[in-house]
């Protein structure tokens, strides 16, 4: 290969690096959501998500109410309670463990979607009004009652002092019948960080 020509394939390599960097000059890097990346802090992370996620469909998955029942346990999911200091979507930890659930329960269980209650009535007003096709297969009451309800609260510590802070956050998931009030599953994780500082979260 003459000199002019390893020149060119040199530059050529150079462009096509520079041009997967941005015009800060820092690199974007891609991460498994289980992974702790270079941008932590101490509050509630992908990597804990994941985690906690997985560990709680286990958990619940091998109860006797689900994996000895009878037919399909219906389960409604309510919001999580945040009384941490950190911001965080509640509905991401449920939203995780359903999905983990409906992948490996082998159809073991079913979870109604009552958060989209109103577009599920609006579709159903607008069969049994005619303007949509479908009103004649409608049958009273059809909206399925749950056999449980899945929720859970997210609990915080925080300390500071000269050396930097620590933050302690207990995870706690419920299974509660609506019938009867009881809770018929329970379990927790629990993550404790400290450092000298935090990230910004939102």
């Amino acid at each position: 290969m003459k000199l002019t020509q390893i020149v060119q394939a040199a530059a050529m390599i150079v462009f096509v690096g520079c041009s997967n960097i941005n015009p800060d000059g820092v690199d974007v890097t891609e991460l498994r959501p289980d992974e702790r990346g270079f941008v932590a802090g101490l509050g509630i992370e992908s990597q804990d998500l994941v985690a906690i996620a997985e560990k709680m469909a286990r958990s619940l998955v091998g109860i006797p109410e689900i994996a000895n029942a009878q037919g399909q346990p219906k389960i409604v999911l309510e919001p999580v309670l945040n009384e941490t200091r950190f911001p965080i979507n509640k509905s991401l930890f449920l939203d995780r463990i359903r999905v983990t659930l409906s992948k490996n329960a082998q159809g073991k269980l079913v979870f109604l979607s009552r958060e989209r209650i109103d577009a599920l009535e609006k579709e159903r007003e607008l069969k049994l009004s005619g303007k949509v096709t479908g009103g004649e297969n409608i049958k009273a009451n059809e909206f399925q009652g749950a056999d449980f309800i899945l929720t859970g609260k997210l609990s915080g510590i925080s300390s500071r002092g000269t050396k930097g802070q620590s933050e302690y956050i207990l995870y706690n998931f419920q299974l509660l019948d609506p019938r009867t009030s009881k809770i018929v599953w329970e379990d927790f994780a629990e993550i404790k960080k400290q450092g000298k500082d935090d990230a910004a979260y939102r």
